[in-house]
């Protein structure tokens, strides 16, 4: 049986629209989608935690208990960036260990985790914590390809998530740079080292997906992640009713995917998606097969993101110029897949490589963290002088640089007092400080109001 993860709740809009879809454009639809035979609904993680906070105005572990409310029979999926939790930097244990359990807590059954430097090392808390509170550690591998990365290694790395108590495996190819050749060969390769299900993860942005995703089926996946049609293609998903026709014609069994609710929730989301078109959020050009992407490795949501960052400053001529310099930055930091924070961390630094017009004249904060150590082992060897320019005195990591953190989230407890309503506050405040903050306030000031708008009507 072929089972599909819905994934326009999360990446398809991350991919697309930056993540900007709140709450009260989808609430209406999550009843209908319940009823679809989604293997999994992925709806929380990512970005989405972050845009909660910065752009929407929400509380995300909110978003998170109304959808599981209006969702109860489909497994709802975050993504997590293991011992970086969701945000851009490594985390002390305590907090990641905490973060997991209240997500199940407050909703989530599957947690797929990855690291963006396929150092295990930096999942295995996370996933014995998934286990340990009764949900699905599906361990991600970071798909990416280079001089340092290959097949057998790949195939290694499932076997020891396995090991680690990983429930399913998924190769998460964020660029869309996995030909169907190579799908068919990896998921032979990892079927061969381990007896769990395998999932592919994918994007339309070179044009492969669609035929990467057959010949992934055919090699024995088990899972495939989609987004319904309008929100598919580009920098997102295949379709989810494309594949499903297909497959299904193949003689595939779908299990309980019902495509006259896929159909419901295609024509739901087709005017929420022109909305997006008509504000100006989703642009044309992510839309595009972009060929370039097999060479410049650039995933669907770090374009978007390296898109706004030029219009931001005016300089969407640099664009073409940007692209060429992101391999470059890579190899200087050893090829790091580019995930999420790698890809912000490259992108960033081919950009302002760009803008400056000259390399490395500023070197960001997270650069030099990575050549630290502090996001763990690059894959492949650094530019050494690249490394010394950004470190100069400073000391590399030594071990596991989670090891060397301190305890947060009780402190940070205290220290909020009562800002903070909840331990998710508290969680989401070590996430995100800033934010958090701006997002107390706004809560307590809209509850003000709120309070002198009764006392008010009372009273006349």
């Amino acid at each position: 049986m072929i089972g599909f993860t819905e994934t326009v709740l999360r990446d398809a809009n991350q991919s697309l629209i930056a993540t900007r879809l709140p709450y009260d454009k989808f609430k209406d639809i999550l009843s209908t989608m319940d009823k679809a035979g989604y293997y999994s609904v992925e709806c929380w993680g990512g970005a989405t935690f972050d845009s909660c906070l910065r752009y929407l105005n929400e509380d995300p572990w909110e978003r998170l208990r109304k959808i599981r409310e209006a969702m109860p029979n489909t497994k709802l999926q975050m993504l997590l960036r293991g011992q970086n939790v969701l945000g851009y930097k490594h985390y002390p244990d305590d907090f990641v260990k905490l973060f997991v359990e209240r997500s199940i807590a407050n909703g989530i059954d599957i947690i797929r985790i990855f690291d963006a430097l396929n150092d295990l090392r930096n999942i295995k808390l996370a996933v014995e914590t998934t286990v340990n509170n009764g949900g699905i550690a599906s361990g991600a591998i970071s798909y990416t390809q280079s001089p340092v990365h290959s097949l057998d290694a790949f195939a290694s790395l499932s076997s020891e998530m396995q090991k680690m108590g990983c429930q399913t495996i998924c190769i998460k190819d964020m660029a869309g740079v996995m030909s169907p050749k190579e799908a068919y060969d990896l998921i032979h390769a990892i079927k061969d080292k381990v007896s769990l299900p395998i999932i592919l993860h994918t994007h339309c942005t070179t044009g492969l997906a669609y035929m990467t995703a057959l010949k992934a089926v055919e090699a024995g996946a088990d899972v495939i992640d989609t987004a319904t049609s309008c929100f598919s293609g580009g920098t997102s998903q295949p379709a989810t009713e494309t594949l499903a026709f297909a497959l299904g014609q193949m003689g595939y069994d779908l299990g309980k995917l019902d495509t006259k609710v896929l159909k419901e929730v295609n024509d739901f989301f087709m005017p929420v998606k022109e909305e997006f078109v008509q504000n100006g959020m989703l642009i044309p050009k992510v839309l595009s097969t972009d060929t370039n992407a097999l060479t410049y490795k650039i995933p669907g949501g770090m374009l978007s993101n390296l898109i706004a960052q030029l219009r931001a400053q005016n300089a969407m001529d640099k664009f073409d110029e940007v692209l060429l310099e992101t391999p470059r930055v890579r190899e200087d930091l050893g090829y790091p897949p580019l995930v999420t924070p790698m890809s912000q961390m490259v992108g960033v630094q081919a950009v302002t490589n760009v803008l400056q017009g000259e390399r490395y004249k500023i070197i960001s904060k997270e650069v030099k963290a990575y050549f630290r150590g502090e996001y763990g082992k690059a894959p492949g060897d650094v530019n050494q002088e690249v490394k010394a320019k950004a470190l100069g005195d400073e000391k590399e990591v030594e071990g596991r640089y989670a090891d060397t953190l301190e305890p947060i989230v009780e402190k940070t407890k205290a220290e909020l007092g009562d800002k903070a309503e909840s331990i998710e506050d508290v969680l989401s405040y070590i996430a995100f400080p800033a934010q958090a903050e701006k997002f107390f306030e706004a809560r307590e000031e809209a509850r003000s109001k709120r309070v002198k708008y009764t006392i008010s009507v009372c009273e006349d």
